[in-house]
């Protein structure tokens, strides 16, 4: 068979994709990398001693579990609402609608940029599924589609969420407690999405990436054969709901009983309900997680069918539990050395009004690259920024905004985050990171232009 002919942005999708697939090791690697780049700095630039250094280090390592746990938390929370029954049902209507692979590239993007607006972990999951259903209702109708690139807009939720409800930095900096309150305070949340530049972002992210998914999908003689694992997972059935044994014992009836999940829920829901009463549009990390956490035992009705989506989900945060206490480590020694000034300094000195923003977002977008995680990345690049923000006079909350771009746009670029995506579909990642990379490229002017030139 002819290999599959590829057009301009798919060669450079493609090239981008073998480089990553052949250089880039697990970002785990690059916590351990970025950990003695700051031991040196320190020792080097700062002029600490490396024994002070390796003591700043472990000032900061145990310094976030509380945050690594809410990271986790979204993560869980999002994938057991995807995993619910009246979601899958859902999804699967939305797949039967399809008539053709362009229109079927478009409505995964278009999903899973609208759903990560909601929750990025739930993006994730039901882009998946969606991807998944997508490829099944294709086959059925036995029309050619490109599966990569499907999958592909299944992960440009990853470059769009971090505007919006769930966005790492901007419910960190809501919370009270913060590493960060004592310089910039409490940022409502409010003020962090509802702002001129966020919004005209947020609308251009919905509309063009998906757009951009469909004009990449290839003729239908050029589309990539399937894969026998793709196949497999294609026409895998899974099933989340918990069943009652045979014989149930009184504990088996407690774990399958929707009174005791649906009281439980509704527990939490009189807070949540209570809480917007109260103090309005206040959102931080734990009512996010609060909210996700009681909707999705309602969804699964039974606290055996909650449970097992949340045992299904937890293997998805074993880079956040792993990474999150070696980014802390990394962060004591930022601050404790004073190195947070010197780069705070340099950024400042190559910066100008006009560029500062700019510059945050491309570094920003450099930083991911090592520290794959808007929260992780915020640990390591947050006192930098806000440093640099208060010596430039600049807005707090448009560098907030630029480091969440950044942290978000090359995502595209590098698969940590589609694990569970990959998992889901049957693909590898090179199947995908050619088209993803296509897309964050022609979406990249969006954020440039938003922070080089609208206001917040």
């Amino acid at each position: 068979m002819d290999k599959p002919k590829e057009n301009g942005i798919m060669k450079i999708g493609s090239t981008l994709t073998r480089l990553s697939m052949k250089y880039m090791p697990d970002p785990s690697i690059f916590a351990v990398i970025l950990t003695f780049i700051a031991f040196l700095l320190g020792v080097f630039i700062a002029g600490v001693s490396p024994m002070q250094m390796v003591v700043n280090w472990y000032k900061g390592f145990w310094s976030l579990l509380s945050f690594a746990m809410q990271m986790a938390l979204i993560i869980i929370t999002g994938s057991a609402v995807a995993d619910a029954p009246f979601t899958k049902r859902k999804i699967e209507q939305l797949a039967g609608s399809v008539k053709s692979a362009k229109q079927a590239a478009w409505l995964v993007t278009f999903v899973s940029v609208l759903v990560s607006y909601i929750h990025w972990g739930l993006s994730l999951i039901v882009g998946a599924l969606l991807a998944k259903e997508l490829a099944k209702e294709l086959r059925i109708k036995k029309i050619p589609f490109e599966y990569g690139l499907i999958a592909a807009g299944a992960y440009v939720g990853q470059m769009t969420w971090h505007g919006m409800f769930s966005a790492s930095i901007g419910l960190l900096i809501a919370t009270p407690g913060h590493f960060l309150e004592d310089k910039i305070g409490i940022i409502p949340m409010y003020d962090y999405m509802f702002n001129t530049m966020n919004i005209v972002v947020t609308i251009a992210l919905l509309i063009f990436p998906p757009l951009f998914a469909s004009m990449l999908h290839p003729n239908p003689e050029s589309v990539t054969p399937l894969s026998e694992e793709s196949i497999k997972a294609i026409e895998l059935e899974t099933d989340s709901t918990a069943v009652l044994p045979k014989n149930p014992t009184v504990g088996d009836r407690l774990n399958n009983s929707k009174i005791v999940a649906g009281a439980l829920g509704i527990l939490g829901f009189v807070y949540i309900i209570y809480h917007f009463y109260t103090y309005g549009f206040n959102l931080d990390i734990n009512l996010v997680n609060t909210i996700f956490l009681f909707a999705g035992i309602l969804m699964h009705k039974t606290m055996a069918s909650y449970l097992k989506s949340v045992k299904a989900a937890t293997g998805g945060v074993s880079g956040i539990v792993f990474q999150f206490p070696l980014y802390a480590g990394i962060m004591g020694m930022i601050q404790y050395s004073g190195l947070v000034d010197i780069l705070s300094n340099a950024m400042v000195s190559i910066s100008t009004p006009d560029t500062f923003y700019l510059y945050t977002f491309l570094s920003a977008s450099l930083v991911n690259m090592f520290v794959p995680s808007g929260g992780g990345q915020w640990v390591v690049q947050g006192p930098i920024a806000i440093d640099s923000a208060l010596m430039m006079h600049a807005n707090i909350i448009k560098t907030c905004l630029a480091v969440a771009y950044g942290n978000t746009w090359t995502n595209m670029a590098q698969p940590f985050w589609a694990i569970a995506l990959l998992g889901v579909t049957g693909l590898q990642a090179r199947d995908i990171m050619g088209y993803s990379m296509a897309i964050m490229l022609m979406s990249g002017l969006i954020f440039i232009l938003a922070v080089t030139f609208l206001p917040v």
